[in-house]
């Protein structure tokens, strides 16, 4: 039985933006480091999502990301490509096959004010 191998070669570089927490007035907030943790990926778009939701025509660009496992990699973490682009993880990351080897998870951009 074979187990899973990488399709693409994880030769993207990208930074894994691990958020801290503060809490102010009573609320949480929280806020990311300018750089973070340097990591490879298989990073793949697929041009978007398109959606009309009330005559206004919205594209949310949207990607696949396959790294190695990492346990700090969760819902709440954010990637920052070399061009600037910064995606947050949409989900909880896959623990493919469950063997602490590989992640794939999908990422959407943010836009505007990050």
């Amino acid at each position: 039985m074979a187990g899973f191998t990488p399709a693409f070669p994880y030769t993207t570089p990208a930074e894994l933006l691990i958020p801290t927490y503060s809490s102010e007035k009573g609320t949480q907030v929280k806020t990311f480091p300018a750089h973070g943790i340097r990591i490879n990926v298989s990073f793949r778009s697929f041009g978007g999502t398109e959606t009309n939701t009330n005559d206004v025509f919205t594209v949310i660009n949207t990607a696949t990301v396959e790294t190695w496992y990492r346990p700090d990699i969760k819902a709440d973490c954010r990637i920052k490509l070399t061009d600037g682009a910064i995606y947050e993880i949409i989900g909880a990351p896959e623990n493919i096959e469950l063997r602490n080897q590989f992640c794939k998870f999908k990422v959407r951009a943010i836009e505007g004010n990050p």
